[in-house]
C-alpha cells in the first residue's frame, strides 16, 4: 500500500466566500460585467527533512522461514531464535545529500507481527559498507536480511539505505561525512514514526541504535546529532552499541596511507601525514586514486563522495574535525564499543582513541570498549561476534519483545 502526502490548499473555503460576495453584489445592483473574484493560488509547500513521501509493502516472511535462513547460514549466523512473522515496507522520505541539499531517500522498516496494539522497542540499524545497491536493506527484504532477522525477535527495525542507494541510487554516497550520515538516520526515524501512526504500530518508548563498520560510524554520527538536537526520539534513546567504526576518520586514513606506502615503496618516502599538502598536483592525484582504490573497486555500482580524502590530502585537520570525525564528544547515555585488535580495515586505534576522547570529556563509565576475542580478531572475523555482543547488550535492556 502506498501513501502519498501532498499539501492541500484552502480553495474550497475561498470559493464559498467568493460566492457569497457575488450574491451580495448582485442583490445591491452592483457588479454587472466586472470579472468574478478569483481564489488565491494554492500555497507553496516547501519539502522538509524527515517528510514521509511513500510506503510500499515489500514482504511478509514467517518466523519458520527466517529460522531456516539462520540454520542454512550455520556458524555464520548470530544466536537468534525467531519468534514472529515479519512484514517489511520501503519508506521513501526527505533527507540531505552530501551537498546539504534535500533529496528523496529510502529505507526499510521491518515489523514483528504481534497481537493488535502490542508495542515494541525500536532498533535503528545502520548497515556496514557495501558498494552494491542490491544489498541495501530495502532492496534486500529477504529472510536473511539482518533487519528482518532482528525484527523476528520482537523489535521494530528501522534501517536506512543511505544516500546513493535505493531511491537515491546514482547520487554520490557521502561516505564518512557526519552530517548527511546522521540525517539519513534521524529523518527516517521521523518519517517512519509518521507512517507507524497511520498504521497503528506503537513503540514502547525505547530506542536502540546499532551498526558495524560504516554502520558503526553512521550510528555514532546519528547519536551525536540526536543528542545535540530536539528530535523527540532523543528522550527514547536507551543505549547505543557500535562495532569497528571509523569514528576517528583521521586515524583511519593514516592506516589507509600506511597500506598505500607498503604497496608502493617507491612513493613511501614522500608520503607522510601532515606533509601531503606539499605534494605536486600530479602526485597528489595519484595518491588520491590509490586511497580510493583502498576503499572501493571500479566495478562498484555505488560511488562515494570523497571529500574526506580531499581534506586529508590538504592536511586540513580542521575540515576533518568539522565534517568527518565523530569521536571527540561526550555522550549522555551508555555507549558500548566493540573492536578487534587485528583489524587491518578499520584500525583498532579509531575505537580506542574514541573511548579516551569521550572519557576525557567526562563520559566515564558511560562509554566502554569490549575487545573481539575471535582468532584472528580481524574486521570480517569480528562481524558475527559483534552481532552476538550487540544483541545481548540491548536484549538485556529491551522490554516487550
Amino acid at each position: 500500500m502506498n501513501y502519498h502526502f501532498i499539501g492541500r490548499g484552502r480553495r474550497g473555503s475561498h470559493l464559498g466566500a467568493s460566492l457569497l460576495v457575488a450574491i451580495f453584489v448582485s442583490a445591491c445592483g452592483g457588479g454587472g460585467s466586472g470579472p468574478a473574484p478569483q481564489p488565491p493560488p494554492d500555497p507553496v509547500i516547501t519539502p522538509a527533512q524527515g517528510q514521509l513521501l511513500s510506503a510500499t509493502r515489500l514482504s511478509s516472511i514467517p518466523a519458520a522461514d527466517i529460522a531456516s535462513a539462520i540454520a542454512q547460514a550455520g556458524t555464520r549466523a548470530p544466536n537468534v531464535t525467531p519468534r514472529y512473522e515479519v512484514q517489511s515496507w520501503r519508506i521513501n522520505y526527505r533527507t540531505l545529500d552530501g551537498a546539504g541539499q534535500l533529496i528523496e531517500a529510502s529505507g526499510l522498516v521491518s515489523v514483528p507481527q504481534k497481537p493488535a496494539n502490542a508495542s515494541s522497542p525500536l532498533l535503528s540499524y545502520q548497515h556496514g559498507t557495501t558498494w552494491r545497491d542490491a544489498e541495501a536493506p530495502s532492496n534486500h527484504a529477504v529472510a536473511a536480511e539482518p533487519a528482518i532477522v532482528m525484527a523476528s525477535t520482537g523489535y521494530i527495525v528501522i534501517a536506512p539505505d543511505y544516500v546513493g542507494y535505493g531511491a537515491s541510487k546514482g547520487k554520490p554516497h557521502p561516505y564518512l561525512l557526519a552530517a548527511p550520515s546522521a540525517a539519513t538516520v534521524l529523518d527516517l526515524l521521523s518519517a517512519s514514526k509518521a507512517w507507524r501512526s497511520l498504521q497503528n504500530l506503537p513503540d514502547n518508548g525505547q530506542l536502540f541504535m546499532a551498526g558495524y563498520s560504516e554502520g558503526g560510524y553512521v550510528t555514532m554520527a546519528a547519536h551525536r546529532a540526536l543528542q545535540a538536537g530536539s528530535d523527540p526520539h532523543k528522550a527514547q534513546l536507551v543505549a547505543v552499541v557500535t562495532g569497528a567504526g571509523p569514528y576517528h576518520v583521521s586515524a583511519t586514513l593514516d592506516e589507509l596511507l600506511r597500506r598505500v606506502r607498503d604497496e608502493n615503496p617507491l612513493l613511501a618516502a614522500v608520503l607522510s601525514p601532515g606533509l601531503l599538502k606539499n605534494l605536486s598536483s600530479s602526485l597528489r592525484q595519484q595518491l588520491r586514486d590509490l586511497l580510493l582504490e583502498e576503499v572501493q573497486d571500479d566495478d562498484d555500482d555505488v560511488k562515494i563522495q570523497p571529500n574526506f580524502i580531499d581534506y586529508y590530502l590538504a592536511d586540513d585537520q580542521a575540515a576533518l574535525d568539522q565534517h568527518s570525525n565523530v569521536h571527540d564528544w561526550k555522550p549522555e547515555i551508555g555507549v558500548k564499543l566493540y573492536h578487534g585488535r587485528d583489524d587491518q580495515t578499520v584500525p583498532y586505534l579509531s575505537t580506542s582513541s574514541t573511548v579516551k576522547a569521550m572519557q576525557a570529556r567526562g563520559a566515564g563509565a558511560q562509554v566502554s570498549l569490549s575487545d573481539c576475542t575471535a582468532q584472528p580478531a580481524s574486521h570480517l572475523g569480528c562481524v558475527l561476534p559483534y552481532w552476538n555482543f550487540m544483541l545481548g547488550e540491548i536484549g538485556a535492556l529491551a522490554r516487550n519483545l
